[in-house]
């Protein structure tokens, strides 16, 4: 699964406005890229920052399972959030499976009531996202309520092939992989097909690999700059402004690297130790 969470994770950042405007109820401003402190899985989905005037914070995670841990990682998450920047986070799971949504959207206890939203994604109207003027939109309707699914591939494809040559590969490789969510991938083919305009990337394995591998690189960046985004944040939090040199000493250490110097960072008594 993967091959999907790429390419929703660059969708949603990407153009898919009118969806994040559905599962949030708000306009995100910018994104966060953020390491979680103490959490078992550290990296959030999403975390962005709204227009709000007081600067809201929204959470979105995805999963295509269904997670009996998932309330607790929830709380984690918000937790680990609010350790960072000091708010809670309006919390969305979006769930983007074949199977029935069986997911709790709370965690209950003694004293103790956490909940958050979860969204089926088949429960958004997927009609209205083919209206959007946004391609994100678009190639994201094959996942959420269609009227007529064979229709909507269509208009979807149709809409693909007026892309520059340049994002119209993308569109596609992007709508493949989510079709497979879905079993439409035969049906998203024979649309394809129908257009010579595309230059088949179906039968291309080398571009296929390559699209995959554009993807994957490009999470990759981001989580890398993330790493380091974070890092600085919890350096400074702990021993006051960087030098410049910890600045020089931390370009071109991998994502692996910063997140085990971020662990480190718990124990180490000065920035000479942590990066001795």
């Amino acid at each position: 699964m993967q091959d999907y969470d790429v390419a929703l994770k660059l969708l949603l950042r990407g153009s898919a406005k009118v969806t994040l405007r559905e599962l949030t109820g708000a306009t995100v401003q910018k994104w966060l890229d953020v390491e979680l402190p103490k959490v078992q899985n550290t990296r959030v989905d999403f975390l962005g920052e709204t227009d709000d005037d007081d600067g809201s914070l929204v959470h979105l995670e995805l999963q295509s399972h269904n997670e009996t841990a998932m309330p607790l990682r929830m709380a984690e998450y918000c937790l680990g959030v609010f350790r960072l920047f000091g708010k809670f986070p309006r919390q969305v799971l979006v769930y983007v499976g074949q199977a029935p949504l069986r997911m709790d959207s709370e965690l209950r206890g003694p004293d103790v009531w956490f909940r958050y939203r979860v969204i089926d994604i088949r429960d958004l109207d997927g009609d209205r996202l083919l209206e959007s003027e946004e391609i994100g939109d678009n190639v994201i309707a094959i996942l959420a309520r269609l009227r007529d699914h064979q229709d909507a591939v269509h208009r979807i494809v149709e809409r693909i092939a007026s892309l520059a040559a340049s994002d119209r590969e993308t569109a596609l490789g992007q709508l493949l992989i989510l079709a497979g969510l879905r079993s439409l991938e035969e049906t998203v083919e024979l649309e394809v097909r129908k257009m010579p305009l595309f230059i088949d990337i179906l039968d291309n394995k080398v571009l296929g690999r390559e699209f995959k591998r554009g993807l994957q690189e490009g999470i990759q960046e981001g989580e890398l700059k993330g790493e380091l985004t974070v890092l600085r944040r919890l350096i400074e939090k702990r021993f006051g402004a960087m030098p410049g040199w910890v600045e020089e000493r931390l370009a071109g250490r991998s994502t692996a690297e910063l997140a085990d110097l971020s662990v480190r960072l718990l124990d180490a008594q000065s920035i000479e130790d942590l990066l001795k």
